[in-house]
């Protein structure tokens, strides 16, 4: 599923971004973190923290630095 997502974007990335006026406030772009954040989490993750993400992408958000978190490590069970 998250193949889909990544496909998407790339289409977007490909097509649709170059006939557009850059407009992201971030960095990396909502686009660059899009990829990435599928590619760390998932599908269902991944489109929450990408659907967060572009929501902030407006006029009223100071924008700047904003990465992908990173994936937690799962806790080691101690006998």
């Amino acid at each position: 599923m998250k193949h889909i997502f990544i496909y998407l974007i790339k289409l977007y990335r490909q097509y649709i971004s170059p006939i557009k006026p850059p407009s992201c406030r971030f960095q990396p772009t909502c686009s660059e973190y899009g990829l990435e954040a599928y590619k760390r989490f998932g599908a269902i993750k991944g489109t929450y923290l990408t659907v967060k993400r572009v929501l902030k992408c407006q006029p009223l958000h100071p924008g700047g630095f904003d990465p992908v978190p990173e994936k937690k490590k799962s806790k080691e069970i101690e006998s």
